[in-house]
């Protein structure tokens, strides 16, 4: 299937994508029908890019309400799918609302950007349609990205009341990762088209080595620090069935000298942007996290995940799994079992052991420290602003400096942690575009 849409053609390219998998260009071909969609692929497959594309190249010119609403489960997958949405730079805008902030602060964008498209999780957008904050009469696309893990968060009821407002729509579209039994009536799903990819993953489970590694307490945390100081400086997610247990974990292994962050949903916000862009960009190389971390992130390039606690089901452990061997990569998986632990029974394939040897390695540093930079969009600050004064005023090279995100009213760059030092000696009193600004390593 060749791809003449000039909008997706224009999008690919701004993406820098060559080629689309095969699941891809069915969800565009299928978006030319007169259907709904429902679209079932494993997690890390693209689907984002995969309704996104020809979502643009429907939606409309000719007006300045909205046109589609994308729910997501979770506010860091409405904020991924609303990033990569801009990346594509069309030129349809977009809103991005999700819980932990003012809604006023979300209405007023609305108002002043007036987007197509509205993407966000169920609580927000329907508190916005309940005060009457967007129009629902032009939508004619709905979009329920992981559709059963939205379900799992208990959203039934209000996606169900977002679907009843949006008495114009002409095209639903659900994905996931797992394929439900039964799709709730409220969906109001017509003629549908499924496209199922669940089951091409023989070549995923070629590119995963399953282990198991035994400890010799009940309490695996020692076993922990031990596996952790052998795999060295690749990226890590560990995993916990409970915030406690994920909060007592990072304060063990931070007591070890480890450098981690944490993500869980007891967090605060900011607090939780923060810990996953620390570990985005190399400024820790371990993350401590429930389950809210196995699907729904865009969290590139992990080599290995850790089962502190396994997961109760086969689907949990599925998903945990996806986040490594993505994309053609390879990657590891380590189950953790104290002396009176079992694999499960949905574990029904022989796994090697592996065995942590008696000499270990010193634990890895991350490579990069991040910085946090008082001053952001709001105060005229851009991305090339902050890069340029890093090398002018930070005596810094363009190997020195990693990811630099700029939001609204601060800003975080990763520096190498060798010359962090020097970069905070020398950033000392400096101003930024002639403004005083705050410059400290993010905690």
């Amino acid at each position: 299937m060749e791809i003449t849409d000039k909008n997706i053609v224009s999008a690919l390219n701004k993406l820098g994508i060559e080629q689309l998998t095969d699941m891809q260009k069915s969800s565009i071909n299928a978006f030319s029908e007169d259907k709904d969609i429902i679209l079932l692929s494993p997690t890390g497959s693209g689907k984002t890019i995969a309704f996104l594309l020809p979502l643009i190249s429907i939606l409309k010119s000719d007006t300045e309400d909205v046109q589609a609403v994308i729910l997501a489960p979770s506010r860091e997958l409405a904020m991924q799918i609303n990033s990569v949405f801009k990346s594509i730079n069309s030129q349809y805008t977009s809103v991005c609302c999700y819980g932990g902030r003012p809604t006023m602060e979300e209405h007023k964008t609305i108002k002043s950007v007036k987007p197509a498209v509205i993407i966000g999780t169920p609580g927000r957008v329907l508190d916005h349609i309940d005060k009457g904050n967007f129009s629902c009469a032009k939508v004619e696309i709905l979009i329920i990205d992981e559709f059963d893990k939205s379900l799992e968060f208990g959203f039934h009821d209000e996606m169900k009341e977002i679907i009843e407002n949006l008495s114009n729509l002409k095209k639903r579209i659900l994905t996931s990762a797992t394929d439900a039994e039964e799709i709730p009536d409220f969906t109001g799903l017509n003629s549908v088209i499924r496209l199922n990819y669940l089951d091409n993953k023989d070549d995923e489970e070629e590119r995963l080595n399953l282990f198991v590694v035994n400890s010799p307490e009940k309490d695996k945390l020692e076993t922990l620090y031990k596996l952790l100081c052998t795999v060295g400086e690749k990226q890590t997610v560990v995993f916990c069935n409970h915030r406690e247990s994920v909060e007592r974990v990072d304060k063990f292994l931070k007591s070890k000298k480890l450098i981690t962050s944490i993500f869980h949903g007891g967090m605060e916000q900011d607090y939780r942007e923060k810990s996953l862009y620390k570990f985005r960009n190399g400024s820790s190389h371990i993350l401590v996290s429930t389950d809210l971390a196995a699907r729904g992130l865009d969290i590139p390039e992990i080599e290995n995940i850790i089962h502190y606690h396994l997961p109760t089901n086969q689907e949990g452990f599925t998903h945990r799994n996806g986040r490594t061997a993505r994309w053609q990569s390879y990657g590891n998986s380590y189950i953790l079992l104290g002396p009176e632990e079992n694999l499960p029974e949905y574990i029904d394939e022989d796994i090697n052991e592996y065995v942590i040897p008696e000499v270990l390695p010193k634990p890895g540093l991350p490579k990069f420290v991040t910085l946090y930079i008082g001053k952001g969009k709001k105060d005229k600050i851009n991305k090339v602003d902050i890069v340029g004064f890093l090398f002018k005023k930070g005596n810094l090279s363009k190997e020195d400096i990693g990811k630099v995100d700029v939001k609204d009213h601060y800003a975080f760059a990763a520096i190498s942690r060798k010359k962090i030092k020097q970069a905070m000696t020398l950033l000392k009193n400096e101003k930024l575009k002639g403004q005083k600004i705050l410059i400290e390593e993010a905690k």
